[in-house]
């Protein structure tokens, strides 16, 4: 963004500084560009002006809850109250990127954040215990888990059950299909790949 306005890191530390009062230098703009820092809130904010756009465009794929946030334009405050927290106890979960909510005030930041399913999961730490259920409905009976899987992912046991199912199906024709392939490698190793993007497999399973 900086590039394609002409801009170079002693103009944006101009604007910063200009704007909104914060004295950031062109070496440190240099390391925000570069992943060696990462800005503050209200240093991204500023920067977000001094290059004419919404912070969340300077986000990438936002990951953490503190990302959603920022990517959303909302103040901790916001999200503590809609989720029915306290701000400090919110911001807490923040810094250590760890949510103990709820089920509750786990759909209710879902909400405030504008979250995916998937996001939702992943923000809050269950997508790897997710992983795991799945890859063992993949392996073995799938039946079993469809409990397990509802749990972390609240959409009616109809679509659970049809995703599992049909993740089992794959992985097993994909096992079968290795009886016929060289034997340079076991068939785990050939169905390695498909268990590494099992989230991905199951999210694509369950859109409309």
């Amino acid at each position: 963004m900086r590039q394609q306005l002409g801009m170079s890191h002693a103009h944006v530390s101009h604007g910063i500084w200009a704007s909104f009062g914060l004295q950031i230098g062109p070496d440190t703009v240099l390391c925000w560009e570069q992943g060696d820092a990462v800005p503050t809130e209200q240093e991204l904010t500023a920067l977000a002006g001094a290059l004419w756009c919404a912070p969340s465009d300077l986000l990438g794929v936002p990951t953490t809850l503190r990302e959603h946030r920022w990517a959303r334009g909302l103040a901790v405050e916001d999200v503590a109250f809609r989720t029915g927290l306290r701000p400090r106890e919110y911001q807490k979960m923040e810094e250590r990127n760890r949510w103990t909510g709820d089920e509750r005030q786990t759909a209710a930041l879902g909400a405030a954040l504008g979250l995916t399913l998937a996001q939702l999961v992943t923000v809050t730490g269950r997508d790897r215990k997710l992983a795991e259920y799945l890859r063992s409905a993949a392996a073995v009976r799938w039946q079993a888990y469809v409990k397990p899987v509802n749990a972390i992912v609240p959409l009616p046991r109809e679509r659970i059950e049809r995703a599992l199912g049909q993740l089992h199906n794959d992985y097993q024709s994909l096992m079968t299909s290795t009886l016929s392939w060289s034997a340079t490698a076991s068939a785990e190793d050939k169905g390695a790949p498909y268990l590494a993007k099992i989230l991905d497999h199951f999210w694509k399973l369950l859109e409309p």
